[in-house]
């Protein structure tokens, strides 16, 4: 049965700002934004790029830390060398899936390798954070990286989805999560249909490339926008031309989460430690790295969000 325009699926459409972090290299920040703070238990989503390295430059994102939270990154094209204070020192390639869980505190650098550095690079992908639940919010920190051939996959008339992590479909993605969710990569040949069933309470679909039709629905939603759906809606997804998404979701949780900087936490108290403890340098250090990131100076009168 079609969607009429009271049956209307979309709950909220998000245009992603660009931030600037330094040195020529630019983000699109979905979540959060003024509109809608968290999809599930997604609190962050940044498209990093497309971005061209020429002659010295490189991405060089210096050690920072973060609580209360497990960093996903999966790249579309290029390549990051990950560093944590565990010791864990990883390249990242299209495909793969870096699940890094800061727990009760990490700190992390992200920099192109230097095999790619001087010789011309490019690097596009996507970096978002999962919140942890209340019960694991200062579990201990650890990290995974997970092969492009262990993520399940599965394809029917022209939609491929990718399954980084979560339940979709039947499928189960290998990538270990403290909570239910979904975090798919779509891809959709012109004409292709694909049914996001409403196995999540909140659920949202990112374009990352081409754009993004809703069967029933008039229009059509560009790249970059982020399209949240109502609970509960059954939508068909479809596109007349090539259209990579990402699919993102799951159960909300029932405590208000807190985000300062990198720092996420159902406490406001516990992000103020957070905050004196890397000021006083009492996170531990990403082995043979002395740079890095200081805290940002609080703004008079903004509150936690």
């Amino acid at each position: 049965m079609s969607l009429t325009t009271a049956q209307n699926p979309v709950e909220s459409v998000i245009l992603p700002p660009v931030r600037d972090l330094g040195d020529g290299f630019a983000v699109r920040r979905a979540l959060p934004s003024p509109n809608r703070r968290m999809v599930g238990p997604f609190i962050f989503f940044d498209q990093m790029g497309p971005a061209a390295f020429e002659g010295e430059q490189a991405l060089d994102v210096r050690p920072h830390p973060h609580i209360g939270l497990s960093t996903v990154t999966f790249l579309l094209d290029g390549e990051i060398l990950h560093r944590d204070s565990l010791g864990s020192e990883q390249v990242i390639r299209p495909g793969e899936v870096n699940w890094m869980t800061a727990g009760s505190g990490i700190t992390h650098s992200e920099r192109t390798p230097q095999s790619l550095r001087g010789v011309g690079s490019s690097l596009f992908g996507l970096q978002t954070w999962v919140a942890l639940p209340k019960a694991h919010e200062e579990t201990t920190p650890s990290f995974r990286h997970y092969k492009a051939d262990e993520i399940p996959s599965t394809q029917d008339k022209g939609a491929k989805l990718t399954l980084v992590a979560g339940t979709a479909d039947g499928m189960k993605s290998p990538v270990e999560t403290f909570s239910d969710l979904i975090y798919g990569d779509l891809t959709l040949e012109p004409g292709a249909r694909y049914a996001f069933r409403a196995e999540h309470v909140e659920r949202a679909v990112y374009v990352v490339s081409g754009s993004l039709r809703i069967e029933g629905q008039e229009g059509s939603f560009a790249t970059t926008q982020l399209v949240v759906l109502k609970p509960g809606a059954e939508v068909v997804l479809t596109s007349e031309e090539h259209t990579r998404l990402m699919l993102v979701g799951g159960e909300p949780f029932p405590e208000k989460r807190f985000i300062y900087w990198n720092f996420v936490s159902s406490s406001a108290d516990r992000i103020e430690q957070a905050k004196e403890d890397w000021r006083e340098d009492r996170f531990a250090h990403v082995p043979h790295e002395s740079e890095f990131i200081p805290l940002p100076p609080d703004v008079p009168g903004v509150k936690l969000k």
